[in-house]
């Protein structure tokens, strides 16, 4: 190694501009989300230092850590200082953050309104360049019992099992449904086959004593409810 990248190293800087320190001195509340990510990649390249690199990293996704979660290992790698391995060690950051906020979402079990399903499920599905179908399943005080993915497919639609949802719901004890799926176009208008889904559902519970509480369609920032717009 070079004195000059030596220089670029955490482990060289002074002890103040030093991240893991400053973490483990001043708590981790004070440090910027390029010095969290400085940490992660520990060394930046010949002509900038992690902190740099990091911020240069950041600045091209305008700064948003969810745009930065998003990337993908190849696009990690084209900024010069990231090899393969730190392009990872940022990835599996990004997802520990992203299943925690979902973690934190299910700590609020109860089901209170379509706000609550959006904060459960955004986590799960919101960002996904796929369509997927799942099924909250809840007891009688609204408490999820359980999410589950029915079904994941391509861009333009997935197919749901209407039998394998009923035969969850009854091994479970369930007495209340909650379907969710995205739209990775970002449109919140439901779809005719959106619409006749809901319906079938609603016929097949209404017959088992179990009642479909709502449909969600999740994108990114915003969702469209059934129970909302009195269309379900």
């Amino acid at each position: 190694m070079t004195k000059k990248a030596a220089t670029f190293s955490i482990k060289h800087w002074s002890q103040d501009d030093q991240p893991r320190e400053k973490l483990r001195d001043k708590g981790k509340s004070t440090l910027s989300d390029a010095e969290l990510l400085a940490i992660l990649i520990g060394s930046g390249n010949k002509e900038e230092s992690a902190v740099a690199l990091s911020k240069r990293i950041l600045a091209s996704v305008n700064h948003n850590l969810n745009e930065l979660g998003k990337l993908s290992l190849k696009q990690l790698i084209q900024f010069k200082g990231i090899g393969e391995a730190k392009a990872i060690s940022i990835t599996a950051a990004m997802e520990l953050g992203r299943r925690r906020r979902g973690e934190a979402a299910i700590d609020k079990q109860k089901i209170s309104s379509s706000v609550s399903v959006f904060e459960l499920m955004q986590p799960l599905i919101g960002e996904l360049p796929h369509e997927e179908f799942w099924i909250i399943y809840l007891n009688n005080s609204n408490k999820v019992i359980q999410k589950q993915q029915l079904s994941k497919g391509g861009i333009t639609g997935t197919l749901v099992d209407v039998r394998l949802v009923f035969k969850n719901a009854l091994e479970l004890g369930a007495v209340g449904l909650i379907l969710v799926h995205n739209h990775p176009s970002g449109t919140l208008k439901p779809s005719e086959a959106d619409k006749n889904l809901t319906q079938k559902l609603k016929g097949a519970a209404q017959s088992l004593d179990i009642k479909v509480l709502d449909h969600l369609i999740v994108t990114e920032k915003a969702y469209f409810s059934f129970a909302d717009e009195n269309i379900l």
